[in-house]
């Protein structure tokens, strides 16, 4: 009880005891964005190869991908960069023109702590540990009107600090985990809690908040599975995750931001090239977002996907067949309004003399540039809306002109 009164006094509804998410109540504006945070720091270079460039094959002699055609080969995106095979799934909305990619991108602190860079990276204030919330509760607070206890889902066991801030936020538990029922489902256990909290205080109507918003993501999941699964059980992974998130973008529109994690990508050891860790990461990854793609349907259109990750990996393999922690990265974006078929950037080459401190892809863009044209473009910030989701963000450097459709 305790626990709960602290979060629904903090704006944060909760929804199970380790889930969360937010929604805004204007159901006529559809626009979305899903932010999808690969924990670890995953390997750009291995994501989206820079096959055209021989120093690529000097520096790893075991884990670079194979070029195309070779057995295991990439998947040739221009002639000069190419996608990881276990991404496949993805070429077709790559050859649609709703993916694209934002290499040598980042974050320009140069910290390569995984907890320090992620906590920059949530915050959107690299190098000041001091900002109290997260850049995606900025986004929320920052779209006018009213904001309910749905309006953005998080699916995951913890409050992500991406979207700690004053936005009310409601969560949702992975897996079959995300349909299980709490102690507070128990009839008993409701009406006390009922009466309990009866006023109009603050905590009582936050409680009440956070109780229809479950009510209400619990009926639509439990309608959605129905239909979907036709009476058979889910299977586990993160396809089944995004098709719970679609089913629930399908019945609520006015879900407005969606997040998720997935961890495993600081691949220190057997990192592996077309087949091994990185490959097992990626290929349900890659069938995940696919799907998400499928299932949202019309909703496609109006949804704009981020995955993100803190840094990435060095550009030589190091003596276990694995990568260290690096620098530069790439992002992914995806969606309709997305101006894809392309790798955005300014691509500072993998050469000795072009590396980071020696050892790093290089940083171009900042990875709060493309972030705030998804802003401005696809939710229609102004300047100052996006100054104060990214307070002191750098001046634009054009490297990802056009990358949202107007």
């Amino acid at each position: 009880m305790r626990r709960a009164a602290i979060l629904s006094a903090s704006g944060i509804v909760l929804l199970s005891p380790h889930a969360w998410a937010a929604r805004s109540l204007d159901a006529t504006n559809k626009r979305r964005l899903i932010v999808v945070f690969l924990r670890g720091a995953v390997d750009g270079l291995n994501v989206v190869v820079p096959h055209g460039e021989p120093a690529y094959y000097d520096a790893r002699p075991t884990i670079a991908i194979g070029r195309t055609g070779a057995d295991g080969g990439l998947v040739d995106l221009d002639g000069h960069f190419g996608l990881h095979p276990a991404l496949a799934p993805l070429e077709s909305q790559w050859r649609d023109g709703t993916l694209a990619f934002v290499h040598a991108c980042g974050s320009p602190d140069p910290t390569r702590s995984h907890f320090d860079a992620q906590d920059f990276m949530e915050s959107g204030t690299p190098g000041i540990k001091s900002t109290q919330d997260g850049w995606l509760n900025r986004t929320l607070a920052a779209i006018p009107g009213t904001h309910g206890p749905t309006e953005a889902l998080s699916l995951g066991p913890t409050l992500p600090r991406i979207l700690s801030g004053k936005a009310p936020v409601a969560n949702i538990a992975l897996g079959r985990a995300a349909e299980r029922p709490m102690p507070m489902d128990r009839p008993v256990i409701e009406a006390a809690f009922d009466r309990l909290y009866a006023g109009n205080d603050s905590i009582s109507r936050a409680y009440r908040d956070g109780r229809e918003a479950r009510m209400r993501l619990m009926s639509e999941l439990a309608g959605g599975m129905a239909q979907a699964n036709g009476g058979a059980p889910s299977p586990q992974g993160f396809s089944d995750d995004t098709d719970r998130l679609a089913r629930l973008i399908g019945r609520d529109p006015t879900i407005r931001v969606a997040f998720m994690a997935l961890g495993g990508w600081d691949t220190h050891v057997s990192e592996g090239a077309a087949n091994g860790q990185l490959a097992g990461h990626l290929k349900p990854l890659g069938e995940g977002l696919a799907s998400l793609a499928k299932q949202l349907g019309p909703s496609y259109q109006d949804t704009v996907i981020l995955v993100i990750s803190e840094f990435g990996r060095t550009m030589h393999e190091n003596g276990n067949g694995g990568t260290d922690h690096g620098h530069g990265n790439v992002m992914w974006v995806m969606g309709g309004p997305v101006k894809g078929g392309k790798v955005y950037g300014k691509w500072p080459g993998v050469s000795p003399g072009s590396l980071y401190q020696e050892r790093d892809l290089a940083i171009t863009t900042d990875f709060r540039e493309p972030i705030a044209a998804v802003l401005r473009s696809h939710l229609q910030f102004s300047d100052a809306q996006i100054d104060r989701v990214f307070p002191g963000r750098p001046r634009s450097s054009g490297n990802v002109d056009g990358l949202i459709k107007v």
